[in-house]
């Protein structure tokens, strides 16, 4: 290919042009599954501040004044980070027509593009069992506290059982266990938040266990099966573990987990023939860059089990 000073710039557009598809076909085609277990919250700064994540308004006899709920005195921030994924292309290359090469490179950056919300989602939910939510427990935990005073509730949110459909004494210690916890679950006032379990988050060591407890009409004692079809199983390859798994009511607008997008991925491109690159290593560069992260919503809305 012809490549001079008089023809660069066109003959790099078109480069640009033709990667471009290939990253945008590899970004449509991949899958994705974060919107199931995260609500998406956009942010247009360095960070946000979830003051009101604890508060849960409902509707009430209107007697008197009304009663506003007040801002928490917890100030979980979320910080935004910045992630890229970068395809370096040799001027030789390009001279050569030899641009073949670059194609998968250039379709694993569409497709890492495109599960860069799933990254940040379930590497987040993975690691509730240590990190700290609003409340300055862990995300999972046996202490959160609900309500004040004399009122003040300590609940949980974790279990350490293995997911089990052994039989049904097993069954109800593990899912069971966790599907009562979710139903359970109460504001500071006290009044039932009336959750739905219906999403059951695996590892894809636990899937075929996830889905006998899904599917089948008797467990493995014979018994009849009273969990068949109470949720959806979601088989994650982001988790850390494999005996670990997640329990979460994911039919609300709210969710257990935010994720927060400063600036979604975009293909972004290198290409001044009068750079440091282009000159000295005969280097052009092309790729996808975002900005955003993820962090933990409603603790309420999940209960996490280690397995273990």
């Amino acid at each position: 290919m012809l490549f001079n000073e008089q023809t660069a710039q066109r003959v790099l557009n078109n480069l640009k042009t033709s990667l471009k598809k290939v990253f945008d076909a590899a970004f449509e085609a991949a899958p994705s599954q974060w919107d199931q277990v995260a609500m998406e919250v956009p942010s247009s700064g360095a960070s946000n501040t979830y003051a009101w994540i604890d508060k849960f308004p409902k509707l009430r006899k209107w007697v008197g004044d009304k009663v506003v709920k007040q801002l928490s005195a917890h100030a979980y921030t979320i910080n935004n980070d910045d992630f890229e994924a970068t395809v370096e292309i040799d001027r030789n290359d390009i001279e050569d027509d030899n641009l073949g090469i670059y194609k998968p490179q250039t379709q694993m950056a569409g497709e890492s593009s495109k599960q860069w919300a799933d990254d940040l989602v379930f590497t987040t939910l993975t690691n509730g069992f240590d990190e700290k939510c609003y409340d300055g427990k862990t995300f999972y935990a046996t202490n959160h506290e609900v309500g004040e005073g004399k009122n003040k509730k300590l609940v949980s949110n974790r279990l350490n059982v293995p997911l089990s459909a052994d039989t049904l004494a097993a069954a109800k210690a593990s899912y069971g266990a966790a599907r009562t916890m979710l139903r359970s679950m109460r504001d500071e006032e006290g009044r039932p938040l009336n959750l739905n379990p219906n999403l059951l988050i695996v590892p894809p060591a636990l899937e075929d266990t996830a889905n006998a407890l899904m599917t089948v009409d008797r467990l493995e004692d014979g018994k009849p099966n009273p969990y068949k079809g109470t949720a959806k199983v979601l088989v994650v390859g982001w988790l850390k573990t494999d005996t670990e798994w997640h329990l979460h009511d994911a039919s609300k607008p709210v969710k257990a987990i935010i994720f927060q997008p400063r600036k979604k991925p975009v293909f972004v491109q290198q290409t001044d023939t009068s750079s440091d690159s282009v000159f000295m290593r005969k280097k052009f560069k092309y790729g996808a860059e975002a900005r955003g992260a993820a962090g933990y919503g409603l603790w309420q809305m999940a209960v996490g089990s280690t397995g273990a």
